[in-house]
């Protein structure tokens, strides 16, 4: 049988023109769409298949509305021999899960995923910027039941096999993947190509086929708004509550980083705090028939994801909304936390002491490392066995691929990236009913602009938290709990993904949530491949500051920084004393992740960048010309105010 290669694909509105809509829906009426980045990526590596492969047949599909053709197009003028498109009124509003769910049943009605020896390999990218889940990949791949990988930045196809390199927190992974298998690409990867005349010409006279939900045999019942397990129940504004800037004054740099390091022991400005008024009770209609939806599920369960033996820190920070929320559900409510791997049974009085009640235990030589297919379905019996009401899951690498798969599973959507988790009710006033107790998720949308509170209705309601949002709880050794242990029966069709090599380095990941100061570098740090930055934060170590250096998307987008140091909406929130910033414009999805430091320091050549908006002190000045003297002065004993433990 030839080879397919089929690339989902999505057009997106320009990160600049997208806007929030009240009912917490992209508004996109206004905005000029292109092709998602990371979809172009993919587009690419499927070309590059198709190079070593070329009786390999190409081809590409979306769902979205008829105005998607246009990306369907470009994508046939780069090569692609055949585009589908999946639109229908009757899809407007669906979440994550209904969305792999009509995707994956446009391409069983295309005749893949039939599970007879099929030689077809899926790409789509990493994530859209109008959502930033990185859900739909890993719903496809279940939905499909084939194997995975996320985060990919290059894959081959060698004797059969794909071989590919994954980025993990900290480094990267080689693994081996057969056929039929689904590859999410992150923005690392090969550029994609421009179109070529002839192509152009191609994608002219080549059709495309459009299918409404009835052509390929999809119910409504689980898409669009009223099919989706999970709802937009509220979208606030966010404001920002940071003073305006101290601005360097002088006329060259010594002038200006010697005027920065006044300011900084003057203080940042403050602003006038207003008294807060207190929040009025909502008053609950009358006559409204009250719901439990969750049919005796009950308790809280997390995951402790495992990495170079130790419990990583995100998981720990799962355990204090954990505990928050069972504290305010029944009296009882336990929390329980699965441990998997190989010999980390000595690792479950540690969760204990962080507040896990129990600790269910899968210890097995075969998990030493994480693998998203014996792990989902490791997942998919504990949430049998236990039934719990919610579900937790640090947002790192591999939690972002894990949920939405485990998802699939157990018929429940996911939300993404939370930054708060609490108990609340939906009050539901067209049929008159309250839906209580509920997770009240909520997420930072658009670049932190909004923040939307996502409601799910079938449990285990499955969120994503947002590495480093979270503080990790004090830890109580005399804390008593359960361990148990269990032993799930995995067929061999769980282990046919082969993880080859892990490359994990020191610091980064780790470092960068305890750092007291960051620098990070972004766009205007490349010219020397961010060396100045790397040499400001050595500089400072080596005066006796925790310091850490990181970066911004376009960094990592261009090669020169690893994803683990990514700050931002997609990468790490951070927490720092200090957040350096240089050469980082400022874009909101950057805001997101560095908001949170105490203390923020600005340096750009371009005064207008929005990054001065959201800092305390700053510096106009050129990369070159300014960090050199500053590191000059930290060598010199300057430490940003900070006194040397």
């Amino acid at each position: 049988m030839a080879l397919t290669i089929i690339s989902l694909m999505k057009q997106v509105p320009l990160p600049s023109e997208m806007r929030m809509g009240d009912d917490g829906l992209m508004d996109r009426t206004k905005a000029k769409s292109i092709i998602n980045v990371d979809c172009g990526y993919a587009l690419e590596a499927g070309l590059q298949m198709k190079n070593d492969n070329p009786d390999a047949k190409l081809i590409v599909c979306s769902m979205g509305p008829p105005s998607f053709e246009e990306s369907l197009k470009k994508a046939l003028s780069l090569g692609y021999d055949e585009a589908y498109l999946l639109s229908d009124r009757r899809l407007g509003g669906s979440d994550t899960y209904a969305t792999g769910l009509a995707i994956s049943t446009m391409l069983k009605h295309l005749g893949y995923g039939k599970g007879l020896n099929e030689d077809f390999i899926i790409v789509a990218g990493r994530q859209t910027s109008d959502g930033d889940t990185a859900h739909v990949p890993s719903q496809v791949a279940e939905n499909m039941h084939i194997p995975q990988a996320t985060f990919i930045e290059v894959a081959n196809l060698v004797d059969g096999k794909i071989e590919a390199k994954r980025i993990i927190e900290g480094g990267y992974q080689m693994m081996k993947l057969p056929l039929p298998c689904a590859l999410s690409f992150t923005p690392t990867g090969i550029s994609p190509r421009r179109a070529t005349l002839s192509g152009a010409v191609k994608a002219r006279n080549t059709e495309i086929t459009v299918f409404n939900i009835d052509d390929v045999n999809l119910s409504d019942e689980n898409i669009g708004l009223s099919g989706s397990p999970t709802i937009v129940a509220k979208v606030a504004n966010i404001k920002s509550e940071r003073a305006p800037i101290k601005m360097s004054e002088g006329h060259n740099e010594s002038e200006l980083v010697s005027s920065l390091i006044k300011n900084l022991k003057s203080g940042k400005n403050t602003i006038e705090v207003k008294e807060k008024k207190e929040k009025k009770e909502k008053k609950r209609p009358e006559g409204y028939e009250e719901v439990d939806f969750r049919n005796g599920a009950s308790g809280i369960l997390t995951w402790a994801e495992v990495v170079k033996g130790q419990i990583s820190r995100p998981s720990l920070e799962l355990l204090t909304p954990a505990r928050e929320l069972a504290n305010q559900l029944e009296e009882g409510t336990k929390v329980v936390t699965l441990l998997i791997g190989k010999d980390i049974g000595h690792l479950a009085q540690e969760l204990i002491a962080h507040g896990a009640d129990e600790v269910v235990v899968v210890d097995d030589e075969r998990l030493e490392e994480y693998r998203i297919l014996p792990f989902a379905s490791i997942f998919e019996l504990v949430i049998n066995d236990k039934n719990p009401e919610i579900a937790l899951f640090a947002a790192t690498t591999a939690g972002r691929e894990l949920a939405p798969r485990i998802g699939v599973k157990v018929d429940g959507g996911v939300t993404a990236d939370c930054t708060a988790l609490e108990i609340g009710e939906h009050i539901d006033r067209k049929n008159k009913k309250i839906f209580a107790p509920i997770l009240e998720s909520r997420r930072p949308t658009y670049g932190e602009s909004k923040l939307a509170t996502i409601l799910g209705f079938v449990c285990p309601q499955i969120s994503t938290a947002r590495a480093g949002t979270f503080e990790v709880p004090t830890p109580d050794a005399n804390r008593e709990g359960i361990i148990t242990h269990f032993k799930p029966e995995l067929s061999e069709e769980n282990f046919v993904s082969e993880i080859i090599e892990t490359v994990i380095g020191e610091g980064g990941l780790q470092n960068l949530f305890e750092a007291d100061v960051i620098v990070s570098g972004g766009r205007g740090t490349v010219s020397d491949d961010m060396q100045l930055v790397k040499e400001l934060a050595t500089a400072l170590n080596e005066q006796g500051i925790n310091a850490e250096w990181a970066s911004s998307r376009p960094v990592v987008d261009e090669g020169v920084a690893e994803y683990a140091r990514q700050i931002g909406q997609t990468g790490k929130t951070v927490r720092p004393k200090v957040y350096v910033a240089i050469g980082i414009s400022g874009a909101v999805q950057h805001i997101a992740g560095m908001k949170e430091a105490e203390t923020i320091v600005a340096i750009n050549s371009n005064a207008k960048e929005s990054i001065f908006a959201n800092a305390d002190f700053g510096i106009v000045g050129e990369y070159q010309d300014v960090v050199p003297e500053l590191i000059e002065k930290v060598k010199g004993g300057f430490t940003f105010g900070l006194e040397v433990k």
